[in-house]
């Protein structure tokens, strides 16, 4: 039979009261909580590992700088550490925080939806780490070549706050990791029947500008580099969705030939 998420009405007897949910959302959050709290610890013992990485992508750029970097404010290091150790456990432990979404949801979904939980949890996990890595190695390179060539010409020296190069780093980063669940978002549109392959490619132009627009305000600061370069990716994305939605729809269309 073919897959539907529109939940099914439970039995009376299998309803549960309002506070129930509020209890059950209250442990999945606690349980997210102490996960990220003991991540964060582990990533604290490793942040100057992880800054010598956060860094690389810079140096790389730029072989000659030795230190670019400069504080104005005392806590500014400490804070610039816990923020990096932080963000860092959010995606390494990203597929538990995923699968606890899952578990959440799970009461309210059919026998047979309740066993996507190892697909939903390693798609999206997969999703979410891909679009990190993608970040990494090649969007942030990128555009810290872009942005330290225009320095270079223009005869500036580096003089950096780590506070402000981590939010460009860690907003390139994470916000890419995001933007790659588009599909596993577009997915569940589809099956719901709220997009259609059809309409996502006729108005793709107007996707285009509200994509830029999205872009703009998502990306810290005024770097007109990182705008463009960003929304790229999620242009890319919005295809790759809507090949996602075609899918799904040929899918459906095939009736209960192509049930699982």
């Amino acid at each position: 039979m073919s897959l539907e998420l529109i939940p099914e009405v439970l039995p009376e007897e299998k309803r549960l009261p309002l506070w129930d949910h509020v209890g059950e959302l209250r442990d999945r959050l606690i349980n997210c909580a102490l996960a990220l709290f003991l991540a964060t610890a582990c990533g604290y013992v490793l942040r100057f590992r992880l800054w010598d990485l956060a860094k690389r992508p810079l140096l790389k750029a730029a072989p000659s700088l030795l230190s670019p970097f400069a504080y104005t404010d005392l806590a500014e290091p400490f804070i610039s550490m816990m923020r990096l150790s932080f963000w860092t456990s959010v995606f390494v432990i990203s597929p538990y925080l995923f699968y606890q979404v899952w578990a959440f949801v799970r009461p309210a979904l059919r026998e047979r939806e309740r066993r996507m939980a190892v697909t939903f949890t390693a798609v999206t996990s997969a999703c979410f780490v891909a679009g990190a890595v993608f970040a990494y190695f090649v969007a942030f390179p990128i555009l810290t070549n872009i942005l330290m060539d225009e320095a270079v010409q223009a005869g500036l020296r580096p003089n950096l706050k780590p506070t402000e190069y981590l939010n460009l780093f860690l907003c390139t980063v994470l916000g890419t990791g995001v933007a790659f669940e588009a599909p596993v978002l577009f997915y569940f549109l589809a099956r719901f029947g709220l997009v259609s392959s059809r309409l996502m490619l006729k108005y793709w132009r107007e996707a285009t500008i509200g994509i830029l627009f999205a872009s703009a305000f998502l990306t810290p600061g005024d770097v007109i580099a990182t705008t463009i370069l960003f929304g790229v990716v999620l242009l890319g994305l919005y295809f790759v969705s809507a090949g996602v939605v075609w899918i799904v729809e040929r899918s459906s269309a095939a009736g209960p030939s192509s049930e699982i």
